[in-house]
């Protein structure tokens, strides 16, 4: 592992440019792999993870190739996709892992799917849970987690499925099974969650049906469906422009514009949240792209106030309290987060993974059973320290190197290869806005 010290940084000015959304990435590559024909994809986000479903989708017959800075992806249709010849090895991605199975789900064939060490502790069953009732047969490793071998049913059957816990991958995974599936299928959503699915779907032709009953929303897919190749931009990824947003907002004399930042309003936030704390944070060329909101991020050092975070928001920032934590750290007064118990089945448990990392850089912190309670520094610079154990999750990573920026010794984290799993450039773009 590769350890590194996250020194204080001068003003990070001048304009950068984040890697495309990652949610985006995944799915531009599994719809252009089920239409008839060719789409073309430009901003693709390269990082280990959209790679992996690239690698899934060749395997069950899709070409995907390279072509400059685009990628083109030839489709095999609704239907249409391979037996693969070997087990798909989903690294460390839970997207890939989950949007996967519901399209295999609805499909006469056989998949097994593997993963690394960390997703291979990831819980799967609330996936496999509304795939089953679909007709997809599962054998997973004991507490339903990977590596497990599925088995597809064509015809499925089309299921109304209420969603237990928030999550875009699950409301996802079970669209996806029912766009190969004769007749109507339905999620019910209690919680809104990330949309990308159902706006991207409409992009590639598909009929999406969306009511809002009761104060839920139902989203209804009808199949089977034939889906139209389509050409793609993918906006720059909210969770990565997130990192130099609040990088920007707490080290001194910072003033950077980051470009094309995807803000769909179930992904933004932690730009509202930032702004409650009194960011300063001008959307510049406020524009569509694709069917998502997208603008220019202008973002000045700011002294932030400590909040009450609403715990309604978590769905549209749940990947970005990592590195809101470090703003609160720096912030002068108290920040409280509840209703946050998802933060401990990602990549590592988020909650105990920050409180300890920001305790060592010299912040004052509390862990609760659903969320952090952070006392903030004043805007005075952490004193540093560590090196931070980052439990190989990209996120505690680069959150700590943000806090490194604004501390008077610099953060060591223990290592700094798991950022190439969402980030690759994350680094030189650091160093470009500081230099």
């Amino acid at each position: 592992m590769t350890a590194h010290r996250f020194q204080p940084s001068r003003p990070l000015t001048g304009r950068i440019r984040v890697p495309g959304d990652k949610s985006i990435s995944h799915r531009s590559l599994m719809f252009g792999a089920l239409a008839v024909g060719r789409s073309r994809i430009s901003g693709l986000l390269e990082g280990e993870d959209v790679l992996a479903t690239a690698a899934a989708l060749r395997a069950m017959g899709a070409r995907i190739e390279r072509d400059g800075d685009d990628w083109i992806v030839d489709g095999v249709g609704i239907g249409g996709l391979l037996q693969p010849e070997q087990a798909l090895d989903m690294g460390n991605s839970g997207t890939s892992t989950r949007l996967l199975m519901g399209l295999v789900a609805s499909h006469g064939i056989t998949a097994a799917f593997t993963g690394d060490a960390s997703l291979s502790k990831r819980p799967m069953g609330r996936v496999i849970d509304p795939l089953s009732t679909m007709g997809a047969s599962f054998t997973p490793s004991p507490g339903g987690t990977l590596p497990l071998m599925m088995e597809g049913m064509q015809p499925a059957v089309p299921i109304e499925y209420r969603l237990p816990v928030a999550s875009a991958q699950v409301k996802s995974a079970v669209l996806l099974a029912g766009l190969n599936t004769p007749g109507t299928t339905t999620v019910i959503e209690p919680v809104p969650t990330r949309d990308h699915t159902e706006r991207m779907l409409r992009g590639f032709g598909v009929a999406v049906t969306v009511e809002e009953i009761d104060g839920e929303k139902h989203i209804s897919v009808t199949g089977p469906v034939d889906m139209t190749p389509c050409d793609i931009v993918v906006p720059g990824d909210p969770s990565s422009a997130a990192f130099f947003a609040v990088a920007a907002s707490v080290v001194p004399g910072s003033d950077l514009v980051i470009e094309n930042v995807g803000l769909n309003p179930t992904r933004n936030g932690i730009f509202r949240v930032l702004g409650q704390m009194g960011a300063s944070i001008d959307y510049l060329d406020e524009r569509e792209v694709g069917g998502e909101p997208v603008a220019d991020l202008r973002v000045r050092h700011a002294a932030l106030k400590g909040i009450e975070v609403d715990p309604d928001i978590a769905p549209s920032m749940i990947d970005e309290f990592p590195v809101l934590f470090v703003a609160a750290a720096l912030a002068e007064g108290t920040t409280v987060t509840t209703g946050l118990e998802e933060l401990r089945v990602k990549e590592s448990d988020r909650l105990s993974a920050m409180a300890a990392a920001l305790t060592l850089a010299g912040a004052s912190v509390e862990e609760t059973p659903d969320g952090l309670t952070i006392h903030g520094s004043g805007g005075a610079l952490l004193p540093g320290g560590g090196p931070v154990t980052t439990h190989l999750d990209h996120r505690i990573a680069m959150s700590m190197a943000v806090a490194g920026l604004a501390s008077s010794a610099g953060v060591a984290v223990d290592s700094t290869e798991p950022i190439a799993t969402s980030f690759p450039n994350f680094m030189a773009l650091l160093a470009e806005a500081a230099a």
